[in-house]
């Protein structure tokens, strides 16, 4: 990360945060809490500018033309005194003065400028991406004429240009930082490495072929309105462009990670083994999950989740009458023809949708506010189904685009209810995802950073936490149905364990992936890739089961607290209302609506 100069950056538009930063050394004039808005919403428009790919994945098209090089010591430390200058105008903010929901954006402004200060003091430069993650793995989706960049008007095509443009100038700066790592032995494990050579030699990226190359998917599949000429102009232009400047800086990365980097990475598996890995690791526990809970904390809640969820498992195992062990259990539901009872993709669809009219009805008891974005059930587009998973892909804020639910179905007969059928719908579609994101998004009161803001913690933690509402809903009544909503739950409570485990030095690699298939039906491939998946993002893997129990935790508290005036509509509806926030602020914004209840 590497290779921007400062006057880059400042044309960027930090300019005003660097500015602002100076100008906090004097005496500011006093924010009034009335300002809270204009602090937040200059902040988001300057964040933009620094992040243009967010800004073109949230539909503002301002920035299309722009990759700038975000790993760059001058970008970052640009970066940096921007945040810190914002920061200084919240400190003249009068905190008291503010309403509750104020209070609560204050909290979250305050605490993501805190998160990414924090973050640049462990160097995640030094590891610009992994096999799982970042721009390698990314631009050839925007680029592909099937991702969130625009290919409508000849302004979409120039504009894409621009940016394949500047991409070997990241790549060169990746490489500048991946050395960066070696000399302060900040580097990937060798098992890592190994996995992100191919991706860089990947025949989809750096091939010739007009008719394979993912990079020239919008010169075929050009807009009805384009005229020969037109066309016949931009096929060369990105030929040209796509040969000289992408498959070279691909090309380049793959020989470097396997002459340079490779024979550099480290053996061990975890970021213990790294310097002041520790540290390291309990940042990327506390930003992932938002939440002051340690490594050890967290292992210990994993191995009573893991105990309490394989007791419920034997209860299953014992109802459908296994004789085995319940090892040999989960590995028997994946072939189980009981557990596959579909023909036709209609039929799996059909049954999706028949959930969704069972939960209806008690839906209404319990939320009184619902989304407007509209809803729908479709199956994955032919072309990406081999290898996707199911997925929630969310609306537009302004409704014109459903909110959809996808499922993979390249062969009907095979999709097996014990993936988690009932519970996989409450997770992605409603109440989980869909319920979470488009209340979120509609709600134009929000600050724009908070409209379109995600923690993981929170967002994935409130899907999970819809999971466990089946019961509730009338689901998980057959065995099968049960098994699935168990599996997700175990995967979920697996991963505290294994990514605690990998980062303490409890665990090698293969530890983790032995104990992640003694309780979960996945195949070997699935689970490396999985605990491969926690190695390249120390952390990640947290959120979900720790947000999940805490809005459980906040909704048992409050039940016993309040008796007879809890509601629980209005429980969801609070924990909804304000979109995703950090754990410890949604624990105070909770606080402060059961006061109002009593």
């Amino acid at each position: 990360m590497k290779n921007i100069i400062l006057k880059s950056i400042l044309s960027l538009g930090l300019l005003a945060g660097i500015t602002a930063c100076r100008k906090s050394d004097s005496p500011l004039t006093k924010v009034t809490p009335s300002n809270l808005d204009s602090i937040a919403s200059n902040y988001y428009e300057q964040y933009l500018k620094l992040y243009p790919l967010d800004a073109t994945s949230q539909g503002d098209t301002r920035y299309n033309d722009q990759l700038p090089i975000n790993i760059d010591k001058d970008f970052i430390s640009g970066e940096v005194a921007f945040y810190s200058s914002v920061q200084k105008q919240l400190e003249n903010v009068d905190y008291e003065k503010l309403s509750d929901e104020s209070k609560t954006v204050y909290d979250v402004l305050d605490y993501t400028l805190q998160d990414k200060i924090e973050a640049y003091a462990y160097h995640p430069e030094y590891i610009p991406f992994t096999q799982f993650s970042g721009l390698p793995l990314t631009f050839p989706l925007y680029g592909s004429g099937q991702g969130p960049q625009p290919f409508k008007t000849t302004q979409d095509y120039d504009n894409w240009l621009k940016r394949m443009e500047k991409f070997p100038e990241w790549m060169n700066a990746a490489t500048e930082n991946f050395r960066e790592g070696i000399n302060s032995k900040m580097v990937l494990p060798k098992k890592l490495v190994i996995k992100m050579i191919p991706q860089m030699r990947a025949p989809e990226i750096i091939s010739i072929d007009l008719k394979t190359n993912i990079f020239y998917g919008p010169i075929n599949n050009f807009p009805k309105g384009f005229t020969k000429a037109q066309k016949d102009q931009y096929t060369t232009l990105y030929k040209e462009s796509v040969t000289k400047n992408i498959i070279p800086a691909y090309t380049r990365m793959g020989d470097f990670l396997e002459k340079e980097y490779l024979p550099k990475a480290r053996d061990t598996d975890g970021y213990n083994s790294l310097p002041n890995g520790n540290d390291i690791y309990r940042y990327y526990v506390k930003s992932w999950t938002t939440t002051k809970y340690t490594p050890e904390e967290i292992n210990k809640t994993g191995l009573q989740q893991v105990a309490m969820l394989r007791a419920e498992m034997e209860k299953v195992k014992q109802q459908v009458g296994f004789k085995g062990t319940l090892e040999e259990f989960i590995s028997y539901v994946k072939t189980d023809p009981k557990a596959m009872p579909y023909k036709t993709s209609k039929e799996v669809l059909d049954a999706f949708n028949a959930i969704l009219t069972k939960i209806t009805p008690k839906l209404k008891t319990m939320f009184s506010v619902t989304p407007k974005t509209k809803f729908e059930i479709r199956q994955t587009e032919k072309f990406r189904e081999a290898s996707a998973s199911a997925e929630y892909i969310q609306g537009t804020a302004d409704g014109k685009r459903p909110g959809i639910f996808y499922v993979p179905l390249p062969d009907p007969s095979k999709f097996n209810v014990t993936s988690g059928m009932e519970s996989l719908f409450l997770h992605e579609a409603i109440p989980g995802h869909h319920y979470q994101v488009s209340l979120q998004q509609e709600n134009t009161k929000l600050p724009k950073f908070m409209r379109f803001g995600w923690f993981g913690a929170y967002g994935e933690g409130w899907a999970h936490y819809c999971e466990t509402l089946g019961p509730e809903f009338g689901l998980y009544t057959d065995p099968y149905q049960k098994m699935g909503y168990l599996s997700d739950q175990m995967l979920r409570a697996v991963r505290l364990v294994v990514d605690t485990g990998l980062h303490t030095g409890k665990m090698t690699r293969e530890d983790a992936i032995k104990y992640f298939l003694n309780n979960i039906a996945y195949d070997e491939a699935g689970a490396t890739a999985e605990v491969e998946r926690y190695m390249a993002m120390p952390g990640q893997a947290l959120g979900y089961k720790i947000g999940s129990l805490r809005i459980r935790e906040l909704r048992e508290q409050y039940q016993k607290e309040l008796g007879k005036k809890f509601s629980l509509a209005k429980f969801h509806d609070e924990i909804l209302n304000q979109g995703c926030l950090p754990l410890d602020v949604l624990n105070r914004k909770m606080e402060l609506w059961a006061k109002k209840q009593k």
